[in-house]
């Protein structure tokens, strides 16, 4: 296939985007300027890999010409041979960095950790999934805040929601949404036994103000105080905020900042992304029969990922990756079977683009 008429337009829309970045006004709205920054940055990668493809290719013409000269012909099969080898990793990146971007991938995350089938062992469970990402965001540089939760019995959690800030959060951790179960014998298990217990888990990207907008009108907010563990601070002052979005009727609670405000500002963040998740999966839906609703009903029938702790196991029942290193995967260790994950569903997107 040949891109060049594409990657012509990409630089005609690359040169747009550095004049635009070179306005005295372009921080005066830092939400469009947000977005107009990363899709600065995705097109100069994405010339950049054009850029090498072309290089390789005239490289290998030039040597191609010069493979019956006495004096360079060796060097020139030499250099083919190695440019053949190189040609086709390149010709797949730049592909795949053609393929339009799949909402929010470049984006901060919100993530919804509740506890499913299996009751206490549900709870604790959700909290060693919550443990598990705190522990990959450590690994990798990335940031962690948590927005609300409900602590269970045993230290657990009956839900957890927290948000993920960093380099293309969300383009990594997209793929843990569904139905985690846990395999293992519980702590309040006397006679030894195997139980079986899930947790759902929910990546949404996280919505901007340019995304949706919210009509002060289709909220009613109330303040009440903050229960659960956190100290005098939390028990004693009027900081949680509860949303009501009337239109949809989706409830939005934050509790675990001290201050009424920020519980505000983050409870509205929770809220726009909800409806910016709803919004994304009404248009995939559209037209894409596998990109099915992120979570289900938390039944054991519905996972995606199965931890198995007498083995030392977890499995991913949708691309069939083991690994028998589950002690290492809930120390945060999580990138091969995040990277497969995403190998994985960008050879389905180029099989789509080519049939």
């Amino acid at each position: 296939m040949d891109f060049a008429p594409i990657i012509e337009k990409k630089r005609q829309r690359f040169d747009e985007l550095e004049r635009t970045l070179g306005d005295a006004n372009f921080f005066d709205d830092p939400s469009q300027a947000r977005v107009t920054l990363r899709e600065h940055a995705r097109l100069k990668e994405l010339l950049a890999l054009a850029d090498r493809l072309d290089t390789l290719e005239k490289t290998l013409a030039e040597n191609q010409a010069l493979v019956d000269d006495p004096e360079l012909g060796e060097l020139a099969q030499s250099e083919i041979a190695q440019i053949e080898e190189e040609l086709p990793a390149a010709q797949k990146n730049l592909q795949i960095a053609l393929l339009p971007p799949e909402i929010g991938d470049d984006r901060d995350a919100i993530v919804e950790i509740r506890a499913g089938t299996g009751g206490t062992e549900a709870a604790i469970f959700a909290a060693d999934l919550y443990r598990m990402y705190t522990r990959f965001a450590e690994l990798t540089g990335l940031t962690m805040t948590t927005l609300d939760s409900s602590p269970s019995d045993m230290e657990g959690f009956k839900q957890v929601v927290f948000q993920v800030s960093g380099d293309g959060v969300f383009r990594k951790l997209r793929y843990e949404s569904g139905v985690h179960r846990v395999q293992r014998v519980p702590a309040t298990e006397a006679q030894g036994r195997i139980h079986t217990s899930t947790a759902t888990v929910a990546v949404m990207p996280e919505a901007e103000e340019v995304d949706i907008v919210i009509k002060p009108e289709d909220l009613r907010i109330e303040v009440c105080r903050a229960g659960g563990p956190g100290g005098q601070g939390v028990n004693t002052t009027d900081s949680a905020v509860q949303i009501l979005h009337i239109p949809t009727g989706k409830i939005v609670r934050c509790q675990d900042g001290r201050s009424q405000q920020k519980n505000k500002e983050r409870a509205l963040q929770v809220l726009r992304t909800r409806l910016l998740e709803e919004k994304i999966r009404e248009e995939q839906e559209s037209y894409s029969a596998h990109r099915k609703s992120l979570i289900g009903s938390g039944g054991r029938e519905e996972k995606i990922r199965t931890y198995n702790f007498p083995q030392n196991r977890v499995t991913d029942h949708r691309i069939g990756l083991t690994l028998y290193a589950l002690d290492r995967f809930m120390e945060g260790e999580i990138t091969e079977m995040v990277e497969a994950l995403a190998a994985d569903d960008m050879a389905q997107r180029l099989k789509e683009v080519g049939s």
